[in-house]
């Protein structure tokens, strides 16, 4: 059984995806074991892309991040990870193969509706960003 984390960011949230989202994530057999809402605060969401820090994108990402609220989400199932970034679709919205989310909904590279986690040890250091062990189901 694997975790991944799942955001539903700030645009999604705005344009009224969310249900849209989770009833995907629901019909795809991963289970949700842990979900809130929050509104990061720019110094949280530079905490959470901190790998990202020296690249150009940094401070519009976290500007972006921090603007909305936004709905995280531990995913877990066989594969989850590879299975949830298949479900996403391409970073690129414009790559992303038919009937994925950002396919779908994203309206441009930053506003892509959705993040996951993109390999075990991502996911661990992700998901204990926004969620306790008691914040978990089992």
């Amino acid at each position: 059984m694997q975790k991944t984390l799942a955001i539903i960011k700030p645009d999604g949230v705005a344009r009224g995806l969310i249900g849209e989202v989770i009833k995907r994530i629901e019909e795809s057999g991963l289970e949700i074991s842990a979900m809130k809402m929050i509104s990061m605060t720019k110094v949280q969401a530079q905490g959470f892309y901190a790998v990202h820090r020296d690249k150009p994108f940094f401070d519009s990402l976290t500007d972006f991040m921090s603007s909305g609220p936004a709905v995280v989400m531990v995913l877990k199932g066989e594969n989850a990870i590879g299975k949830w970034r298949e479900m996403m679709g391409a970073t690129n919205y414009k790559e992303a193969a038919d009937g994925t989310i950002r396919c779908d909904f994203a309206t441009d590279i930053e506003k892509n509706v959705v993040h996951g986690s993109d390999a075990p040890e991502t996911a661990a250091f992700e998901i204990g960003y926004f969620f306790n062990a008691f914040e978990q189901v089992a």
